[in-house]
């Protein structure tokens, strides 16, 4: 009797970039999932509904990008603790009885990448930007960052999300204007969660001894400012190794197998990016 198909994807627009097929490949051929494939599909808010009811019984995940990780809530039966404190679900499991349990795998994806790097604790950090990603730090922050949480931002707007966030996660966050952003990178962690290229222009300001930075991008990389940082002999935590983190925790949430096979992954996603 033949192994039954199952199947996971990422979901997205745009989606043609992610890597994410490239490291759930890479752990089923790991693993010997040879019956698992993982692929990638273009879908925005609006057809994302259709798309959900269109899938049968071989689906066991999916991986969740923008614009879609709000866009997914009301179409869940359940999610998860952690997903709730930011409202934002990056990944779905189809139970065996056809519910829809969302997660956010990003949150501990960023803990484990710092852990990784030796930083489980810190007594203050600066987040760059206040776009959905920095809530995701905050959060992470929450859990690792003893103190207070400086949020540089560029409009009141965002300013009043990250305090919102703050308050909600129990977060001390106090808020700076982007133009003092040099100030924020003497921080003992520096989370950039900026589109590529916003902080070029600060990668002239690193300290001579700063702290760990974690910048979230992993294409283009490394980005000005992990070059200008990693010159300085600091650490640095990239956004490969964000994706590979919280790419571990969705495979062993679809597939049911831990551990996932982290390095592995980790490879595979170096050299599609060098093939890029």
């Amino acid at each position: 009797m033949s192994t039954p198909t199952r199947r996971a994807a990422v979901l997205g627009s745009p989606i043609a970039h992610s890597l994410s097929p490239v490291l759930h490949r890479a752990a089923y051929a790991e693993l010997g999932l040879a019956h698992w494939s993982y692929d990638r599909f273009e879908v925005d808010e609006a057809s994302l509904p259709g798309f959900l009811d269109g899938l049968d019984g071989s689906w066991a995940g999916l991986s969740l990008t923008m614009p879609l990780k709000r866009a997914i809530l009301p179409l869940l039966d359940g999610i998860s603790d952690t997903a709730a404190s930011v409202e934002a679900v990056n990944t779905v499991v189809f139970t065996d009885d056809g519910r829809r349990i969302g997660d956010n795998t990003d949150i501990p994806g960023m803990i484990a990448a710092l852990r990784e790097r030796g930083v489980d604790k810190v007594d203050s950090a600066a987040v760059l930007g206040a776009g959905a990603t920095a809530s995701s730090a905050l959060a992470a922050l929450s859990r690792i960052c003893t103190g207070p949480v400086t949020a540089y931002v560029r409009s009141a707007a965002r300013a009043d999300e990250m305090r919102g966030w703050g308050k909600r996660l129990g977060v001390e966050v106090h808020i700076a204007d982007w133009a003092e952003a040099d100030l924020g990178l003497r921080a003992p962690l520096v989370i950039a969660t900026t589109p590529a290229g916003a902080t070029d222009d600060l990668a002239a300001e690193v300290p001579e001894r700063p702290g760990t930075l974690f910048d979230v991008l992993y294409e283009p990389w490394p980005t000005a400012l992990a070059a200008a940082w990693s010159a300085r002999g600091a650490a640095v935590v990239g956004g490969l190794d964000l994706l590979v983190h919280q790419a571990v925790l969705q495979v062993e949430q679809m597939t049911g197998r831990a551990p996932a096979p982290l390095a592995a992954m980790r490879a595979a996603g170096e050299q599609a990016l060098a093939a890029r």
